[in-house]
């Protein structure tokens, strides 16, 4: 299985590429359009800020790859909000690819932002990425912006209000949390793109 690791410019890129080798991918680290597009899978991993990330993006001119991309696409972390229309993290136009703005979480007394830490999944509706996941799974989150709860949920989560953790719709899928560091449930999921993909 090839699978492209997009370049956005995150921190995170060592722990995806190895959780990914364990599962038998083959991975290439990549901003150049033609591997990318050559990729049976592709991950657009992400942290730290929308903007910054947009920009590296729009520099090495893979908006338009990853807007027109066949393949099944999935993001991670800050990589899923990017999927989105627009973030109020910069405000800025973000891939379009799903409808809604990402917005900063609400700290309130007993919440804190950024959320960081073990989170049950909600599951909303059946999806591949979710298979053989056991009832009240829980995923390790590090974030302070997060998607809404729309049409192409497939789980939420709760942290002082309820956002996307998992998102399909077609080929693009995205988890909020950070499926390499979230142990068999991570597993799982990455697992379950490389082999079913979405669609």
């Amino acid at each position: 299985m090839k699978v492209a690791l997009i370049d956005s410019g995150g921190a995170n890129i060592g722990s995806v590429r190895h959780a990914l080798a364990r599962l038998g991918a083959d991975v290439v680290f990549t901003d150049d359009t033609e591997t990318i597009r050559a990729a049976e899978r592709v991950i657009l991993p992400g942290v730290g800020a929308a903007a910054p990330a947009m920009a590296k993006l729009r520099a090495a001119g893979l908006i338009e790859t990853i807007r027109t991309l066949e393949r099944p696409l999935l993001g991670i972390c800050l990589g899923m909000q990017l999927l989105f229309e627009s973030s109020e993290e910069g405000d800025v136009d973000c891939l379009g690819l799903l409808p809604g703005r990402v917005t900063k979480l609400i700290e309130s007394e007993g919440v804190r932002v950024p959320h960081m830490g073990w989170n049950r999944l909600q599951p909303i509706r059946p999806s591949v990425l979710l298979d053989g996941l056991p009832e009240g799974a829980q995923a390790y989150f590090v974030h302070s912006y997060a998607a809404p709860v729309g049409g192409d949920c497939v789980a939420a989560c709760t942290h002082g209000m309820r956002f996307a953790a998992v998102v399909q719709r077609g080929r693009v899928a995205g988890a909020q949390f950070h499926p390499e560091r979230s142990a068999a449930v991570g597993a799982r999921i990455l697992d379950n793109f490389l082999r079913a993909g979405v669609a």
